[in-house]
């Protein structure tokens, strides 16, 4: 079939029924019916593979039995259609019977339709909708993987369906951590909010060449990857992203990382790779910030996360991580806590800090991807600022960020120099002992000549929260100082 134009042809009829509303209820239908259309095709696989395989979904739940149209006048449609979905396929999805000895590759259609609706109000649009899925072969390991691409670009059109696009980061900025973290088939690699899988998508690419065909390689890279995503629409299409690239069996857990208290994680898995863009501008509640130590607990999200890469890490390990400006520049007791336990415990090796409107249209605050790994403290930070291309004011939706506007980064990367332009730096080493003297205030090698940017207002409210936050929490810091000086309480 074309595949190219496949989510086209689908929003197209989606258009004539009453019952979705907007591009976000289109692509929640869309995830659904194709989960179950991929998960069926993985299921005939392991039926060949495994003459004990038992399905975790009831025969008459199955694609195969109720979806498939065989021209015979006898599939489901209309009224009759309708009704096997609303009140059988939906119903027994969500309740399926797991337990902790339950595969993940079986966990997972519960987890996939615990949060899912049939927002469809018309039998006839719905078995047109299904058919059009239906004409993927995805047991064809050819046409799967072409449709590899076309799953990427249609994640890449949550951008513009509402709050969707907070899950999706691009994939030139996935390629280049990965191209510079450098994976190796053996580590196993987490991202703790991993939204719709890209850095996990990522750095498989790069485990699956080292991989080759060798039945005991693939074994390994099938066990590589560990997510974790809290919202529904994220994780199916996350677990989607993973069945169709091979992961049989993917740990993508549907839950909350930061619910987990600190102390769990002596006991929990450590990684060698975390790869990661974090929810960031959030502000968590007092019982989940209880889940840290006292002097790194911190509102914002992104610093939580921090705090939980830094729990997870294997000896040796490393991590690539996305933060907002204000974890650099933040001066207030956590950020300036978790700052020194990451100098005083791990290599904060590089900085590169990124130009504005990289995850437009989702927001344009600006940026940085923070480089460490736990070998050894750190003794001196590089910084290297990466500028806008030739040519652009900003990115955007046709004009995307591309691996190649990366290529100075990598030129230096593995030959770093000190660079300066028009007296100013954009490429700096700076010393733990300069860190630490400065406040641990790492916005080094800013944006110096930047035209002032007019940020969307969301943004802007989001910007001034966070310096605010900052500031009131420095000022509490030193209130605090000063009563204890004075003997108050």
């Amino acid at each position: 079939m074309a595949i190219t134009n496949f989510v086209k042809r689908i929003q197209d009829v989606m258009r004539n029924d009453a019952g979705v509303n907007g591009d976000a209820q289109r692509i929640e239908q869309i995830v659904w019916t194709l989960f179950l259309k991929i998960y069926d095709a993985k299921e005939e696989e392991w039926e060949l593979i495994n003459d004990d395989y038992v399905s975790i979904i009831p025969d008459n739940c199955k694609w195969r039995n109720w979806a498939v149209d065989n021209k015979d006048g006898q599939a489901l449609t209309g009224d009759a259609l309708l009704a096997f979905v609303n009140n059988e396929l939906f119903p027994t999805l969500k309740n399926l019977e797991v337990s902790e000895d339950t595969p993940m590759n079986q966990v997972m259609v519960r987890y996939a339709f615990e949060d899912a609706n049939n927002y469809m109000k018309d039998g006839v649009l719905l078995r047109q909708v299904i058919n059009i899925i239906d004409e993927i072969d995805f047991t064809e390991y050819e046409e799967r993987h072409a449709f590899g691409s076309i799953y990427e670009s249609f994640l890449k059109d949550l951008q513009s369906a509402g709050n969707a696009g907070e899950f999706y980061t691009p994939r030139a900025v996935t390629d280049f951590m990965v191209k510079v973290t450098k994976p190796k088939l053996g580590e196993r690699i987490a991202d703790f909010a991993c939204g719709t899988g890209g850095f996990l998508v990522s750095a498989l690419n790069a485990l699956s060449e080292q991989a080759g065909e060798s039945n005991e390689n693939r074994e390994i890279y099938n066990n590589s990857v560990y997510g974790v995503e809290k919202k529904a629409l994220p994780h199916i299409l996350c677990v989607t992203n993973m069945l169709l690239h091979d992961i049989d069996n993917p740990t993508i857990i549907h839950g909350n990382t930061l619910e987990t208290d600190y102390k769990e994680y002596r006991k929990m898995e450590k990684f060698d790779l975390v790869l990661m863009n974090p929810p960031y501008g959030g502000n968590e509640k007092d019982s989940v910030k209880s889940n840290f130590p006292a002097e790194l607990r911190s509102s914002e999200t992104a610093d939580l996360f921090i705090d939980i890469i830094m729990f997870r890490l294997n000896k040796d390990g490393r991590c690539a991580i996305i933060l907002p400006d204000g974890f650099l520049f933040g001066t207030d007791n956590a950020k300036v806590n978790i700052k020194k336990k990451l100098l005083e415990e791990f290599n904060l090796h590089t900085v590169v800090r990124m130009p504005h409107s990289v995850f437009a249209p989702y927001t344009s605050i600006t940026t940085n991807i923070l480089f460490f790994d736990k070998t050894h403290p750190t003794e001196e930070t590089w910084f290297y600022r990466l500028d806008m291309p030739e040519g652009y004011k900003n990115f955007s939706k046709t004009k995307p960020m591309r691996l190649e506007h990366f290529q100075p980064a990598l030129d230096w990367w593995n030959n770093r120099t000190e660079i300066e332009e028009d007296g100013f730096p954009k490429a700096k080493k700076y010393t733990v002992e300069e860190i630490v003297a400065n406040g641990y205030n790492i916005d080094l090698c800013g944006y110096p000549h930047e035209e002032e940017e007019i940020l969307d207002p969301m943004d802007l409210i989001n910007q001034y929260q966070e310096k605010r936050a900052s500031l009131n929490a420095e000022i509490d810091h030193v209130l605090e100082k000063i009563t204890s000086l004075l003997g108050g309480n």
